[in-house]
């Protein structure tokens, strides 16, 4: 009698087939989402939480303490009428001028240079240009402050040593923007020569042997096959520069401190004299307004890239 109860019993104990394939596809189902979930964590807690933080403050007017009292769209109309805000935005415009085509253009020589396998030492060249950017940044600003000063510095001591005269390469509106583009160009374009070097490793090395079949130059072959074939790298890097730039608060911060005049003041180092002022929502304002630029600057350049494409 007991052997034919657990007889009976020992079907219902155990999962049927079905069930048990039910339920290991849902693990495969979920195992992904369980893998991610503490990158989703950290993103909603550090990324998504303060940006929603940050919009709703951008419509407060908030010291840092006590209650934030609601003033809607004040921040915004405030700042599109404010001076200060377009002379940093057009700050940060010229300097993207001054950089970005500069860079672009170097930095792609510079990768087709290294991508070249008979280079000799071309690790070595690839660290070298990479060590400045790896350089601490307020490092590398401060070395700008000593080598650039009017009165001191090792430029100015060598257009001496040729009869000309000192220039105010910190203290002058009309070479400020280019002694800051110079230090962004020194710190910044090695990172962007990596990142060309890896579009220019996708291409099929058959090309070129065909191209110097044709009897085409090394010219001709930048031009018609090198370009055309890293514009989406290249147009990352424009975005990602892009971006770089209108942030950019360091470097004047610690070589210019925005002058003189106000011809430095860029609309990263504007940002932070609003909260600097403890005026928290109107930098909130602030900071979402170049965001708006930012991304109708990228849509503009990819954009342009679909229009490339067709």
């Amino acid at each position: 009698m007991t052997l034919a109860v657990d007889t009976q019993a020992s079907p219902s104990a155990s999962p049927s087939p079905k069930r048990r394939a039910n339920r290991s596809r849902w693990r495969r189902q979920l195992a992904p989402y369980v893998f991610v979930l503490p990158f989703i964590a950290i993103f909603a807690a550090f990324g998504v939480y303060p940006m929603l933080f940050t919009l709703r403050l951008s419509f407060t007017d908030w010291r840092g303490s006590g209650a934030a009292e609601w003033v809607g769209w004040d921040n915004y109309t405030y700042l599109l009428g404010n001076e200060g805000f377009w002379s940093s935005v057009s700050n940060s415009a010229v300097l993207w001028l001054l950089i970005i085509p500069v860079q672009l253009l170097l930095a792609l020589v510079i990768a087709v240079l290294l991508d070249n396998a008979k280079l000799r030492l071309r690790s070595f060249y690839r660290v070298a240009f990479l060590v400045p950017f790896v350089t601490p940044l307020v490092a590398v600003a401060q070395i700008w402050v000593v080598v650039f000063d009017q009165d001191y510095g090792a430029v100015n001591a060598i257009l001496n040593t040729f009869g000309l005269p000192d220039v105010g390469w910190l203290t002058t509106s009309l070479w400020a923007k280019p002694t800051l583009a110079l230090l962004f160009l020194w710190k910044t374009t090695g990172f962007i020569v990596i990142i060309l070097l890896s579009g220019l490793q996708s291409i099929d090395a058959n090309v070129y042997e065909a191209a110097d079949i044709d009897g085409a130059s090394r010219l001709r072959q930048l031009v018609n096959i090198t370009i055309p074939l890293v514009r989406r790298t290249l147009m990352f890097s424009l975005v990602l520069q892009t971006l770089a730039v209108f942030q950019m608060f360091a470097e004047p911060f610690v070589v210019t401190d925005g002058g003189p005049y106000g011809s430095t003041t860029t609309a990263g180092l504007h940002l932070y004299e609003h909260i600097n002022r403890g005026d928290l929502g109107t930098g909130a304002a602030n900071s979402f307004l170049l965001v708006i630029i930012v991304m109708a600057l990228s849509l503009l350049f990819v954009r342009l890239l679909r229009a490339e494409d067709r």
